[in-house]
């Protein structure tokens, strides 16, 4: 065990120790090297590894060269007396196994030697791959022990590029930048997760064999592999294939992405949608077009926009005004500061993914209507989860009227979502697919697509891919019990980590950050999760958050079942207590951060997006938690709509689904397909 705990020092070092699961890592010290007895298996296995390889040859050396350094006879004997050891006159100087010091000396001796050959084993073994493979081949055999170093020894075995003199050392330059992101604690390493469809929220490493949970995942409601998703993108691939087959003014504009924009203009009630490869291409193309062509444009963005609005603005070349986060006094006065008649476009979000916390949408339509401003309102990470059809906050602002209108795609006048000039969504979080959009007035979407280059000059999504998407869009706006049953988890999960003093970021809305304030800790609390207990969490540092309010960006999905969640609230309550981070009551006694541990005075109530009526708490609809080995819920009817809305390109489908997920679609009670058979009907 001590070996193991001076292992984890090293874990956010070396990516093989900080991936490979505490189990194996105790087999690998305990267990000798058939080959060279004095060594365990993991120590042969960093033999191999060209950054600990040379490093343990080093250490070896110097310490039978500290054992050697011994030689005096007088010396010896000194030792053997504070020692208690009394050896025979007659002892042979052969006979060294009753001399401590002496012992150590050989064991050292003979690591050493052991150590020697391993590693002149593996330089023999990559030498022979690069006689049969090439010299690439062959710093990549010599990395195989720690694959995770793989690339690195292969660039650090490849001939640098020497500046020519006088020249600018470009290479020198890219050393030195990510050097700083190193120094800083700031250098993002990137995990190899691979989801399981069949498995969800379970995910395998490197290795197929290790499994761990995801808690981190964008795909909010799992609908990555919800079945009708599935089945629509089967058929759709074996009837058009991968590639769209250009851009979307050359051969890359089909049925599939005129039906996506057409319902994702009646999910926000809005004339007209456009569909990029991503939200982050939307916002950038969008901003950019809009503050390069409008005469003198000024944006007022909120202080925690996401990256992509960012660089939109910047790419605009227009004059860019900074609010503090959600602070309306502040933007009036900014606004206020212009004349009415400067075109003016208010850049926001509904859901700020890092911190969880909600924009004031109303509030800001009502200055944007005072000041002539145009209302520009990403709801990336609020599609899908809120409103009764998944049209994000905007929506679920006006919760009654929206339902009650039904799958109407005209707009309601006076609601949030109508006042609001710009919507951007994304296909990439709830709805589990990939592709960002923009929604709003036809002449504004005609004019995107006229004239942004980062629509104009890409190849279009494929048909696949936007099939999935649009059989996720439809499916959400049929069914609401996916995202009440994430507003259900979401208060369970927060109301855990309280109960155990462990510090969350407060917010309405279904991001649960883990406040851990160091980079470094946080990257370790990452890693010792992953390491202990199979949990997958990423640690968010600067740039993405402030310095200093470091966290783990913990997600709930509806799919993760109760088991799963005490397991979290367990593993990340040792995660805290093995690292010494901070815990709620220590930020209190510090003044408090990131909104957590402030004085009461400064505490603000706080209530979520979803209130009990609408989660069905009330009169006792809302959906079940999951348990251990229980399927999630698949709506029947709703797999019967999405169907309907592609039986032209498609065809029917003669067989309706079973009602759970992870199994395959098959027939059902015959009642209920007549009912869904009606309601198919009603929406044609």
């Amino acid at each position: 065990m001590d070996r193991l705990s001076s292992l984890s020092r090293f874990k956010g070092m070396c990516p093989y120790l900080g991936r490979t699961k505490q189990s194996t890592l105790r087999s690998l010290c305990t267990a000798t090297s058939p080959k060279y007895p004095t060594l365990n298996k993991l120590t042969e296995k960093a033999t191999q590894c060209p950054v600990l390889g040379p490093v343990l040859s080093v250490r070896s050396k110097q310490v039978v060269a500290g054992y050697a350094s011994l030689a005096g006879t007088a010396d010896v004997k000194k030792i053997h007396e504070q020692k208690g050891v009394h050896l025979p006159d007659n002892a042979a100087s052969a006979d060294i196994s009753m001399c401590p010091h002496a012992s150590a000396a050989a064991r050292a001796a003979r690591m050493a030697e052991d150590l020697a050959a391993a590693k002149r084993k593996a330089a023999a073994k990559a030498a022979h791959a690069g006689q049969a493979k090439g010299d690439a081949t062959a710093a990549a055999a010599a990395a195989a022990g720690c694959p995770f170093h793989a690339a690195a020894a292969e660039a650090s075995k490849a001939p640098k590029k020497q500046a020519k003199p006088g020249l600018f050392d470009y290479e020198k330059f890219y050393n030195e930048e990510i050097e700083k992101k190193h120094k800083d604690a700031s250098y993002r390493y990137f995990n190899n997760i691979n989801r399981l469809a069949k498995k969800f929220p379970i995910a395998h490493t490197s290795d197929p064999k290790d499994e761990v949970e995801v808690w981190c995942a964008n795909d909010y409601l799992g609908m990555g592999n919800n079945p009708v998703v599935i089945e629509t993108m089967h058929r759709t691939l074996d009837k058009y294939g991968h590639g769209a087959g250009g851009t979307r003014n050359i051969a890359g504009n089909g049925a599939w992405h005129l039906g996506l924009e057409a319902e994702l203009a009646a999910l926000h009630r809005k004339p007209a949608a456009l569909v990029f490869s991503s939200c982050y291409v939307a916002n950038d193309a969008t901003l950019a077009t809009l503050g390069s062509k409008l005469p003198n444009c000024v944006f007022f963005s909120d202080s925690m926009n996401h990256a992509s609005m960012i660089q939109g603005i910047r790419h605009s070349g227009a004059r860019k005004v900074i609010f503090k986060h959600n602070d309306l006094q502040d933007l009036e006065a900014k606004l206020a500061s212009f004349p009415k008649d400067t075109p003016k476009i208010i850049a926001f979000e509904s859901v700020y993914s890092m911190c969880g916390s909600v924009g004031p949408i109303k509030e800001i339509c009502d200055l944007a209507d005072k000041y002539g401003a145009l209302t520009f309102l990403d709801e990336v990470h609020a599609v899908g989860l809120y409103g009764p059809r998944g049209a994000g906050v905007a929506e679920h602002l006006d919760f009654q009227a929206h339902l009650a209108a039904g799958q109407s795609p005209a707009p309601i006048p006076g609601t949030v979502m109508d006042r609001i000039d710009i919507i951007t969504g994304t296909l990439g979080k709830a709805y589990g697919a990939v592709g960002g959009y923009i929604a709003g007035s036809t002449e504004f979407v005609d004019m995107i697509r006229s004239y942004a280059p980062g629509f104009i000059f890409t190849t279009s999504l494929p048909p696949v891919t936007v099939a999935g998407a649009h059989a996720s869009v439809r499916y959400q706006m049929e069914w609401m019990g996916d995202r009440k049953l994430l507003g259900l988890n979401v208060r369970a999960l927060k109301k855990r980590f309280a109960e155990r003093d462990i510090p969350v970021v407060p917010g309405p809305s279904h991001i649960t950050p883990v406040l851990v304030g160091d980079a470094a800790l946080a990257k370790d609390a990452s890693d010792y999760l992953l390491a202990k207990h199979d949990i997958y969490v990423q640690a968010i540092n600067y740039p993405t958050v402030a310095r200093g309010e470091e966290r783990l960006r913990v997600t709930i999905t509806p799919r993760h079942t109760q088991e799963q969640m005490e397991k979290l609230v367990d593993a990340v309550d040792d995660t805290f207590n093995t690292l010494g981070i901070k815990r709620l009551q220590d930020w209190k006694a510090l003044g408090g951060r990131a909104g957590v541990g402030l004085p009461d005075d400064q505490v603000k109530p706080i209530k979520d997006i979803w209130n009990d009526e609408q989660l069905g708490l009330l009169d006792g609809s809302a959906p079940k938690q999951l348990r251990a080995g229980e399927k999630h819920y698949v709506d029947q009817r709703a797999v019967m709509v999405t169907r309907s809305r592609f039986e032209k390109l498609l065809g029917k489908v003669e067989e309706a689904p079973k009602l759970r997920a992870g199994a395959p679609l098959g027939l059902v009670d015959a009642r209920a397909t007549a009912a869904a058979a009606t309601v198919v009907a009603a929406a044609a």
